[in-house]
Order: structure tokens, then sequence, then C-alpha cells
């Protein structure tokens, strides 16, 4: 490949392009449907779009806030969180608890989804999800700039205490992750991304 044909930018001089391209590089992401609950008592539920599993001795997921939202705020206050699967059928509602609404708003309810209890921490889960992760708290970690200027976003790291499966999800003892249709978030404003069985494909790593 000739480097005129390939288009490099320095993020801090800007991107030159119409749209920053990062979130469409670091893409497919699966999405953080984080749900809370306030030292008050009321629930959130709100979905990030920068999320992962990072470790799985002993499990743990991330989510990333921008600014200090609710689901930072009361994941610190309480050190409980859960994950819920986003699917395809309940992308709407997914996409409704990502709405901007005073931290007295039951999330759960202005997307019309019921909340299970979950087994060992006080946040409920998605009733209708699929899969979901009870976690708690292990830290919480200010994200900063090569230059150490705070990025404003903040890492919470949960270790998964507890696991909810759908029986009818598992094949074999194995969960079938695309009979459950786990939606992805894409690289722009209104893009997703839908895993289905079709696009399953098998490779063995090297030994």
């Amino acid at each position: 490949m000739h480097e005129n044909d390939v288009h490099f930018y320095e993020p801090a001089a800007g991107h030159r392009l119409p749209h920053d391209p990062f979130k469409a590089l670091v893409a497919p992401r699966p999405i953080g449907w984080i749900s809370t609950v306030s030292p008050d008592g009321v629930p959130n539920l709100a979905p990030y779009s920068y999320f992962n599993a990072v470790c799985d001795q002993p499990p743990m997921i991330v989510f990333s806030s921008q600014g200090r939202k609710h689901s930072l705020l009361n994941a610190e206050a309480t050190g409980e969180f859960v994950w819920s699967m986003a699917t395809r059928a309940l992308a709407a509602a997914m996409n409704a608890t990502s709405a901007t609404v005073p931290a007295e708003v039951d999330e759960f309810g202005l997307a019309g989804l019921a909340p299970a209890p979950s087994r060992l921490v006080e946040p409920p889960r998605v009733a209708a999800s699929p899969a979901a992760l009870e976690c708690r708290v292990v830290q919480i970690v200010e994200l900063k700039g090569v230059d150490g200027r705070s990025a404003d976003h903040w890492l919470t790291i949960g270790e998964v205490v507890g696991v909810h499966i759908e029986r009818a999800y598992l094949r074999d003892g194995l969960f079938d992750t695309g009979a459950a249709h786990p939606i992805m978030r894409g690289g722009y404003r209104d893009q997703y991304f839908e895993a289905v069985p079709e696009t399953l494909f098998r490779m063995t790593r090297p030994k």
C-alpha cells in the first residue's frame, strides 16, 4: 500500500474528515446496559457504548462514563451495578433509556421495561433480557491524557458476582449468542450492528 493511499492524522491536530472516525474504527462495541440504584432507592438504567469484559479470573466488566453521570454516581455510592444484554428485540427500549432525565426518574418505567430482582446486589436487571451480570465495584478510575489532564471520563470496574442466563438460550451447555441477537454500537450517532447466527465462523487458536 502506498503512503498516499492512507489517511493519517494526529487526533490533537484534527481528523480533517466530515466526522471523527475514531468510534467507527473501534467498532462495533458491545453495549453496557447498566442498572444501578441511588442511595435513595431510585432505580437507574442507561446504555454505555464504552463497555467490555476485561478479565475472566475473576470475571470483570468495565464501563466508561463521560462526566459523572447517574450510573457512575450510584455505583460509586452503593458499590453495585448490573449489566443486562441489549438485544434487537429490546433496541427501542434500550434507546429510550439513553434519554437525559433527572436523577429521580426511573428509566425502567420510562422505557416500559419490567425490572427483575437480582440475587446478590440491590440493582434490578431487565427482565426481558436473555442474560445479566450482577457486579460489585472493584475500582473507579479517572481517565487522564498523556499530559496528565483529566479526560472527564470515569472507568467503573466491576467484579461479576452473579450471572443470570435464560435457559432457552443454552444449547448443550453453551450460551447461544447468535440466537440472543445482541446489538452493538456502531461508529456514528445512529449506527448499530446485530449479531446473528449467520455471521458466526470458527477458527481455533494455534497451539
